[in-house]
């Protein structure tokens, strides 16, 4: 009886040995397994098929062509400028003031001020404001002007901000009365006068006023430029005379500035076209260094002197600004065409020979062809698979292709993409 017992153990034991030996070969295979797989596709890498946006822009250096007409005056005197630059102006408006020297400019420009504060303290004792004025409805306004003010001064709109700025003080002021927090201005009204009443016996009259003889938008500075960069001039301008312009204005003693005439404005500029991408009657974006906004331009002329990767540009644009006034030149972006598509590395490209369908004129298939095509490998679980690209914007590494949904020999949205490859094993 006892024997029996000790060979059943024994066969139980050697059963549970077999089993973990077994166990362990298993394990022992699935390593060694997983080590050369591993070991055979260390050198994959992949990267995920997403779709991204582009623009194609390039800077250039753009010199401003416009017609424009010098004013002058006898250089005797001192300018007071009545219009600001870029601002219109009819026939007949003053544009400036000559008078003998700083000190009368000086003093004119205190009486504006002080003018500007009575009108200011007039318009707050003024009775019919005073007593329509109601607490509830003030404070109300008192706080929508200051809600005005910040977003003004946050947009940078500075037109703005001083009209909210004059309006808060109004409204704050107009409170204090009507509270009894203050009787009123009555003392400060009376001294302002008192001081504009001095300083105006004190004033001269300009000894030469300076009129537009013209309707034209007025800048107040001349650089030489202006007979040289006109319209009337654009068939003729040189790469060389682009190149060479330079940002400043004229010391002539008797400038007081210029006329530009129209709203239409032309930038000339140097770009590479030897690819063709830029063509007469193309409309396209612009935007300056002094300024975020796109402005639309159409492609007036492209030109060169023998070499298209120096060919000259000129641009058309009919939307006036005064920010367009300040400079002769200005480095600006040139935007043509937005891209969306799939983004796709560089590295990642190859070619294979692909059999495509053959298409008569009409479009319809003739037949089969093995054509050498651009693409990239993906990987589709284990399986190695090649797909074509149809790319519509090549940029600095990468290039987008675009999405064709309905035919899968195309590159897809979220394919995996093999951007390496050890040896490059897999390039065509």
């Amino acid at each position: 009886m006892q024997s029996n017992r000790s060979g059943e153990n024994r066969s139980a034991g050697g059963f549970i040995v077999k089993t973990l030996r077994n166990l362990v070969l298993i394990l022992l295979f699935i390593v060694f397994v997983s080590i050369v797989y591993n070991f055979r596709n260390r050198g994959v890498a992949t990267e995920t098929a997403l779709l991204s946006d582009a623009v194609f822009s390039e800077e250039i250096q753009g010199v401003f062509i416009r017609e424009e007409v010098p004013v002058t005056y006898s250089g005797n005197g001192v300018l007071s400028y009545k219009t600001a630059d870029g601002g219109k102006v009819g026939k007949g408006t003053v544009i400036a003031d000559v008078y003998p020297d700083d000190e009368q400019i000086t003093r004119n420009r205190e009486i504006a001020q002080l003018e500007h504060e009575l009108a200011i303290l007039e318009k707050i004792q003024n009775p019919g404001t005073l007593e329509s004025a109601q607490p509830a409805s003030l404070s109300g306004n008192i706080s929508e002007s200051y809600r005005t003010l910040i977003y003004s001064r946050d947009m940078k709109d500075y037109a703005s901000l001083r009209n909210e700025l004059e309006n808060l003080v109004v409204g704050m002021s107009t409170y204090q009365i009507i509270t009894q927090q203050v009787t009123g201005f009555d003392q400060q009204i009376i001294d302002l006068n008192a001081s504009l009443a001095e300083l105006k016996a004190a004033a001269a009259a300009p000894v030469e006023t300076v009129k537009a003889n013209e309707s034209a938008y007025f800048v107040s500075y001349c650089d030489g430029y202006e007979a040289e960069f006109s319209p009337d001039k654009l068939d003729r301008l040189t790469i060389e005379q682009i190149s060479s312009v330079t940002d400043g204005k004229s010391d002539e003693p008797s400038i007081v500035g210029k006329m530009i005439r129209g709203y239409s404005w032309y930038i000339a500029g140097i770009i590479d076209n030897s690819r063709k991408l830029y063509n007469i009657g193309d409309s396209i974006g612009i935007c300056f260094d002094s300024s975020d906004e796109v402005y639309d331009v159409q492609i007036k002329d492209i030109r060169d002197e023998g070499n298209p990767a120096k060919s000259i540009i000129i641009l058309e644009c009919n939307q006036f600004n005064e920010d367009f006034v300040d400079h002769r030149v200005e480095r600006c972006k040139l935007i043509n065409g937005s891209y969306s598509g799939l983004k796709v590395p560089r590295e990642a490209i190859r070619f294979d020979d692909v059999e495509q369908d053959v298409l008569d004129e009409n479009g319809q298939v003739t037949g089969t062809a093995v054509v050498n095509t651009k693409g990239v490998y993906i990987m589709k679980g284990e399986q190695v698979m090649f797909k074509k690209l149809d790319v519509i914007y090549e940029g600095s590494g990468y290039v987008l292709s675009k999405v064709h949904e309905n035919d899968s020999s195309y590159l897809a949205l979220y394919d995996d993409i093999l951007t390496e490859t050890e040896g490059d094993e897999l390039d065509g």
